[in-house]
C-alpha cells in the first residue's frame, strides 16, 4: 500500500531554498513515523486475534486510546480490549494486547537523550534543545526529563548487588592461580558540596557529595558519584566499578584521598593489594595555611623554620618527628599574652596534629615514591569534583538539590561522563540501537 504523507514544493534554487528547512524536515519525520507505526501498531494487534491455546478469536469488548511520546512525535494509538479466551484461566477477565506490548509509552532513544542531555547541562536546557531539533509533537517540560533522569537512576542504583563490608574473597594461594595482573590501579577520592532544597542562607544548607575517578595504567579512566547521606551502597558502588575495569585479587590498586572520615574508610577491603595513601596535596595545602598565618604575626622566633621542619617529616614520612614538632609549635604559641591570630595557628597546628594521628598508617615517604615516578597527589580527584560536581550541579546553576535528586543525577551524569549509557540502554532494551563515537565533549552554559 502506497500512502502521500508530505509534499513539498519549491521554488527557483537559492541559498535559503536549497534542501529541506528545519521545519519541513520535522514535520516530514512527524508524517512518516505516524504512518509507520499505525501499521506496526495494526500488525500487532492481528497477530493477537486468535487464541494461542485453541485457535478460537478473541471477542472485542471495547477500544480506547493510548499515547506514546516518540522522537519523531507523540502518537495517539488506538488500543482494542479484549475479553480473554474461556478455555484457560485467567485473572483478569480483559486485556489490551497493545498496550501490553507498549507498557512504558515512551521510546528508550527519548528517555536515552533527554538522560544524556540532562547530564551535560540543566533540565530546562535540555527540554529545549530536544524541542528546537526534534518534532516531538507536543511541549516537553524540564519536570518530564527530570523526571525520566531519575528513573534511569533509580534504575541503575537497583542494579548493584547488596552492600557488604568486606570484598576480599579467597586466599593467597587461590590469588597466586590468578592469571598475571595489569599495571595497577590508581583511585582518586574527595568530596565537594552542593546547595540543599532546604537552605535558608548562603552559609548553611549544604550536603556533601563524594566523587571519585580510577584511572589505570592503559585504558579509559572512569569516574563515579554519590550522596554519601542518602547512598546505601558506596562500597559496592566504587567494588563494581573497578571490577568492570579489570581489577583482580592480585592486581595492586592505590587509593588517595584527603584523609577524611568519610572517604577514608570507603576503599577498605576492597582488594588485599591494596594500599591506602594520604594525599601529599591536601597535607602540604594545611601547612600552607599554617606558614602564611605565621609569617602576618608576630610570632615566636624560628616559627617559620619550625613549620619548614614540619613540612620536610612529612614529605619523608617521618610522623614520629612530624607529631614531636606539632607539639612543640603549639607549646611555643600557649602563651598568655597571645591575639587572636596566635590562637587560631596554635589551633590550626592542633587540629593538623589529630590530623597526622588519624592518617599515620596512611602516610608514606612522599619523596621516595615522587624520585621513583609514583602518584603522590589526588590532583586527579580535584579535577572529577569540579567535572562530575560543580560544572553541572554548582557553578553557573541556580537550583537547589535534595539528597534523592542530587543522588539519582550523578549516576546518570557518571554513566553519560564515562560513555556507558548506550550500553545500559542496549542491555534494557535489546533493539536499542544508538551508538555514539566517544564520551560526549563537556558543555559550558552560562547562567
Amino acid at each position: 500500500m502506497v500512502r502521500e504523507v508530505f509534499t513539498l514544493e519549491r521554488g527557483p534554487l537559492t541559498a535559503d531554498t536549497v534542501g529541506l528547512r528545519l521545519a519541513e524536515a520535522k514535520d516530514l519525520l512527524g508524517a512518516v513515523q505516524q504512518t509507520l507505526v499505525a501499521e506496526q501498531a495494526q500488525a500487532a494487534v492481528i497477530t493477537q486475534v486468535p487464541c494461542p491455546h485453541c485457535g478460537r478469536s478473541r471477542r472485542v469488548k471495547d477500544s480506547r486510546d493510548i499515547v506514546v511520546r516518540t522522537l519523531f512525535g507523540t502518537l495517539r494509538l488506538t488500543s482494542p480490549r479484549w475479553r480473554h479466551c474461556r478455555c484457560r484461566p485467567q485473572p483478569t477477565t480483559t486485556f489490551s494486547p497493545l498496550a501490553a506490548v507498549l507498557p512504558e509509552r515512551h521510546t528508550p532513544e527519548l528517555v536515552y537523550l533527554q538522560a544524556r542531555f540532562a547530564g551535560l547541562v540543566s533540565y530546562g536546557l535540555s527540554a529545549g534543545l530536544l524541542a528546537e531539533v526534534l518534532p516531538l509533537g507536543r511541549t516537553l517540560h524540564a519536570t518530564a526529563v527530570r523526571r525520566h533522569v531519575y528513573a534511569v537512576g533509580r534504575r541503575l542504583d537497583d542494579e548493584l548487588g547488596p552492600e557488604q563490608p568486606f570484598f576480599v574473597e579467597g586466599c593467597p594461594a587461590d590469588w597466586a592461580e590468578l592469571p598475571r595482573p595489569d599495571l595497577p590501579l590508581t583511585v582518586s577520592l574527595d568530596g565537594g558540596y552542593v546547595h540543599s532544597a532546604t537552605q535558608q542562607s548562603r552559609r548553611d544548607g549544604w550536603f556533601q557529595v563524594i566523587a571519585g575517578k580510577s584511572v589505570p595504567a592503559d585504558g579509559p579512566a572512569k569516574c563515579f558519584g554519590y550522596v554519601q547521606s542518602y547512598d546505601s551502597k558506596p562500597k559496592r558502588r566504587l567494588f563494581e566499578l573497578l571490577t568492570a575495569q579489570g581489577m583482580q585479587a592480585n592486581q595492586q590498586v592505590t587509593f588517595l584521598t584527603d584523609g577524611g572520615q568519610d572517604v577514608r574508610d570507603l576503599p577498605l577491603y576492597l582488594n588485599p593489594q591494596a594500599e591506602h595513601l594520604l594525599d601529599w596535596f591536601h597535607v602540604t595545602m594545611r601547612l600552607t595555611v599554617m606558614t602564611q598565618l605565621a609569617k602576618g604575626l608576630r610570632a615566636p622566633p624560628g616559627l617559620v623554620e619550625q613549620l619548614s621542619r614540619l613540612k620536610w617529616f612529612c614529605w619523608h614520612g617521618n610522623v614520629f618527628r612530624a607529631l614531636q614538632t606539632a607539639e612543640d609549635i603549639e607549646v611555643d604559641l600557649d602563651v598568655d599574652d597571645a591575639g587572636p591570630q596566635q590562637r587560631k595557628l596554635r589551633k590550626a597546628v592542633a587540629e593538623f596534629g589529630g590530623y597526622l594521628r588519624a592518617n599515620a598508617a596512611s602516610i608514606p615517604n612522599y619523596g621516595e615514591r615522587y624520585r621513583a615516578g609514583e602518584t603522590i597527589s589526588s590532583s586527579v580527584a580535584e579535577s572529577t569534583v569540579n567535572q562530575v560536581i560543580s560544572k553541572r550541579m554548582v557553578k553557573n546553576q541556580q537550583m537547589r538539590w535534595s539528597p534523592r535528586g542530587a543522588h539519582l543525577l550523578l549516576q546518570v551524569r557518571t554513566r553519560v561522563l564515562n560513555d556507558d549509557l548506550a550500553a545500559d540502554f542496549r542491555r534494557w532494551h535489546p533493539g536499542f540501537t544508538h551508538t555514539t563515537d566517544g564520551p560526549p565533549a563537556e558543555l559550558s552554559v552560562a547562567a
